[in-house]
């Protein structure tokens, strides 16, 4: 029992203050600025999508002191700090149906959630006793691969989709005449049909009745608020036409993208020393924002901002920082909230896990070891102390957590202008993590300035973070086989030893796999997510039935592509070198022997008196009839 988590801290503490110490570099503080922009939003956006399916008993405020709180923990006692936390669409969906199932049956949401999260955090704990995370033996690349990619494409495809949503709030008229922009108004006129609802709000509002309303002074908000009616070629459905706030935050969004590619690459451009370029490199995504932010200033267009809780106090004013697990709930809920705390468990563990596999990939040449065991039961704490506060469950991110790798890179300092530096390993330290979930708990009191942040500024650095997280996995370039003709097909390692069907077959697979669990977290069964990830599992064990197990160990290994094709060109040095070899013994045997090679050269070793070395004469004998020695054999010629 907990034999697995002996074992992790055991390996672990003797690194503990090399994992400070390592943190004193500048890339450090360029990868906290990084994370911390990039996670603030996705937090409040997640606490405000639950406080709409709440109803307000957990919303933004929550969500940030749960991620802080959950992230400063992990980062200090995990077994690999350099995971993110964060939170997931299954666990929305699971809130949603929880709070219509409390709502249609009279419970207490909030202490049957907690009961639930109890029975999770402790069946967590089991799993860390009975050393279940030593299972992710069977998570291969195939798994970690399709799940990676479907949360990588889900990032891209929020970021984009989010933006196309501003269309909604900022319309733009898409018939303009430009001889009529004269002509163009929106104002504000009386609805209707007014119900009795609608006189009393007017009544609190200090309004008699629709006469004595001013209509055409009215503002927008004014009008929304007293349910006005917009009138007039400017208007669109929901107020009047707004054009320039939402090209202009398309322009924001993928000027923000572009540019943070263009600076992280910018260390292998030909301009300014090393240390510059490379500062810039790290501190790409940063200084990207803070441009975005001073030309959004100075334009003066009211694009949306990040929005934070300024006071830190909860939401709901009928609930405290403390829940009861039974509360006003029959005393069976307690024991019934096992069955839902099964699904979430597996929710929990195949997140974490998997996220956790695909950072310790062996191409990241992590020299601290890994520690699933220890990672899980932290996880497992903090969602026991997150449900009795009634605040949201966090697990780890993978898009975040690539992202966060991706940051800390080292890589060789010493390459010229236009050379590609040489990958080194990952600055493997606990202080990024502790540093960015600090500053998530301390922006209730730094709203002055997070406000001047656009929100499209934000998607852009999403659309990055998903686009780079792609980069690196084996799957995405077996797609691009499908359309590649075999000429222009690069040296990849699987390609020298499998038939290009069977590795079009393996794809196809995989993809399936991905389009299925696309549609289901899509769909209203996206609580069943993480048991059609844990079917990806049993998907690959049936793969061993179609193709060789040399087929896979080249299709399906964990060892990075680079790793394999340097090592496969070294077994062809050394079986060269062998052949060559064999051909300078086969040539030694012809010592003090005069050997035909071809019908007119003979071949004489000759040894040298001066040492050792054997020494090799060639002479040519010509024998045809016009030569000098017309008539003469071959030996009385030499």
């Amino acid at each position: 029992i907990f034999g697995g988590l002996v074992l992790d801290v055991k390996r672990k503490a003797p690194f503990y203050w090399s994992d400070i110490k390592d943190s004193l570099n500048l890339q450090c503080l360029a990868s906290v600025l990084f994370l911390y922009c990039a996670c603030m939003s996705p937090v409040i956006t997640f606490g405000g999508l639950l406080g709409e399916a709440t109803k307000g008993n957990i919303s933004a405020i929550e969500s940030l002191f749960g991620a802080s709180l959950t992230g400063v923990s992990y980062s200090l006692f995990a077994g690999q700090p350099l995971t993110i936390l964060g939170s997931t669409g299954p666990v929305l969906v699971f809130e949603k149906i929880l709070f219509k199932f409390c709502n249609d049956y009279g419970l207490s949401y909030l202490s049957l959630r907690t009961s639930i999260g109890l029975w999770t955090a402790f069946l967590c704990i089991l799993l860390v006793a009975t050393d279940a995370s030593s299972l992710v033996c069977y998570i291969t690349r195939f798994t970690e691969e399709a799940f990676a990619a479907l949360i990588c494409i889900i990032f891209i495809y929020e970021a984009l989709e989010k933006l196309f949503h501003l269309g909604e709030y900022y319309p733009v008229n898409m018939h303009n005449n430009l001889d009529n922009l004269t002509f163009y108004s929106c104002q504000c006129s009386p609805p209707t049909n007014a119900s009795d609802q609608l006189l009393q709000r007017w009544n609190q509002t200090g309004y008699d009745s629709s006469d004595s309303v001013p209509w055409s002074s009215l503002n927008v908000s004014m009008c929304k608020l007293l349910h006005g009616e917009f009138m007039g070629p400017a208007c669109g459905h929901h107020g009047p036409y707004i054009p320039d706030v939402l090209f202009w935050s398309i322009i924001l969004f993928f000027t923000t993208f572009f540019l943070s590619s263009f600076l992280k690459q910018f260390k292998t451009e030909r301009y300014f020393p090393t240390i510059v370029r490379s500062t810039i490199s790290d501190f790409a995504v940063f200084i990207t924002i803070m441009i975005m932010v001073v030309v959004d200033y100075l334009m003066g267009i009211p694009s949306p901002k990040l929005h934070v809780p300024d006071r830190f106090e909860p939401t709901s004013k009928h609930r405290g920082w403390l829940i009861d697990p039974l509360g006003e709930n029959p005393w069976w809920t307690l024991l019934v909230a096992a069955v839902p705390a099964l699904l979430c468990t597996i929710l929990i563990f195949m997140d974490q896990q998997i996220t956790a596999v695909i950072i310790n990939r062996k191409e990241h040449k992590l020299k601290k070891g890994c520690g699933y065991h220890l990672d899980l039961l932290i996880v497992a704490i903090m969602l026991g102390v997150c449900s009795i506060m009634g605040l949201p469950w966090f697990v780890a991110a993978t898009v975040l957590s690539i992202s966060h790798v991706n940051s800390l890179k080292v890589e060789s300092g010493c390459s010229a202008p236009g050379e590609q530096p040489r990958f080194l390993g990952i600055r493997e330290q606990r202080v990024t993590g502790f540093m960015i979930f600090t500053l998530m708990g301390c922006s209730v009191f730094m709203t002055s300035v997070l406000k001047f942040i656009p929100m499209p500024v934000l998607y852009g650095v999403f659309l990055y973070m998903g686009a780079s997280s792609l980069k690196g996995i084996q799957f995405f370039d077996r797609i691009k086989l499908f359309g590649m003709p075999a000429k222009h097909q690069p040296d990849l390692i699987y390609l020298r030893y499998v038939p290009l069907w069977k590795v079009h077959v393996f794809t196809l697979v995989q993809l399936t796999c991905l389009v299925l669990l696309w549609v289901i977290k899509a769909s209203a069964a996206a609580v069943v997510f993480p048991m059609m990830v844990l079917a990806l599992v049993f998907i690959r064990k049936l793969l061993d039935f179609m193709f060789t197990k040399r087929e896979l160990s080249w299709l399906d290994d964990v060892m990075p592509e680079s790793k394999k094709k340097t090592e496969d060109d070294k077994k062809k040095k050394a079986q060269e070198k062998l052949e060559e070899e064999s051909r300078l013994e086969e040539e030694e045997e012809c010592k003090l022997k005069v050997c035909f090679d071809g019908s007119n050269r003979l071949t004489i070793p000759v040894n040298s008196f001066s040492g050792s070395q054997e020494k090799v004469a060639c002479v040519r004998v010509d024998v045809s009839p016009d030569s000098p020695g017309e008539g003469s054999t071959t030996e009385t010629f030499l």
